[in-house]
């Protein structure tokens, strides 16, 4: 699975060549226990407006999430949906930008699609077992993303024998359980997961390793804003 694919794609309203092209991701958290913002847009308003935003300065796309993957209490898919699917329809209203829902969970997925969101970010690389299925049945992206562990449990201490290729063949198996779930090839994105279940090291280590990781043939997200590895890095 490294034959060279088309970097071309089609997402939402918009095309992409991401061999030409970077799109830039905003996140938005509408959770109380946000690891970086601690709940500055869990209020509907504040979360709408932040991706408006971000979208007149420049975001390509909107990422909107209603739970943490970190260690947290339980959060129903009904409390995750009340949280998610309104901020959804508020910027569908006043946006075409593009609209990614963070999401481990299929019903919520579903959700997110009916609202409008191009695309699914799934954040526990097919936790879930209808995630493939309920993206198939629709038009939308789905990003899988390295992690290991249950979605806001406590997860071990992160070993690994060789971080770059454990995680690319990690990648590798959720592409094809996706493909095989009925998800084409030509809607699916990989994300090595930075600081998801790894230490600063290991993250460092797959940056470093990011053509072996592209060498999969699909787009690649790199999610790494206010990540710790970053801060450790700059000493900051």
């Amino acid at each position: 699975m490294t034959e060279t694919r088309s970097p071309v794609r089609r997402i939402g309203s918009r095309t992409f060549d991401f061999d030409r092209e970077v799109a830039v991701m905003a996140v938005i958290n509408r959770t109380p226990d946000s690891f970086y913002d601690k709940g500055a847009t869990f209020a509907l308003d504040r979360a709408v407006d932040a991706a408006l935003a971000a979208a007149a300065e420049g975001a390509d796309w909107v990422d909107i999430g209603g739970v943490p993957f970190g260690r947290g209490p339980a959060v129903t898919v009904e409390e995750e949906i009340a949280r998610v699917i309104p901020v959804v329809e508020g910027i569908v209203a006043a946006s075409g930008v593009i609209i990614s829902v963070d999401t481990n969970v299929a019903a919520v997925a579903e959700r997110a699609i009916a609202a409008g969101a191009s695309v699914i970010n799934d954040t526990s690389g097919l936790w879930d077992p209808r995630m493939a299925e309920v993206v198939a049945n629709s038009d939308a992206n789905l990003v899988l993303t390295h992690s290991v562990g249950t979605p806001r449990a406590e997860k071990p201490r992160p070993r690994y024998d060789d971080v770059v290729a454990e995680v690319v063949s990690f990648l590798r198996d959720r592409v094809t359980r996706a493909v095989d779930g009925g998800v084409p090839l030509e809607r699916l994105i990989v994300d090595p997961g930075h600081d998801l279940n790894k230490n600063t090291l290991h993250s460092l280590e797959l940056n470093r390793g990011s053509e072996e990781t592209a060498a999969i043939g699909l787009p690649t997200l790199a999610a790494v804003s206010n990540k710790d590895f970053i801060g450790e890095s700059i000493d900051r």
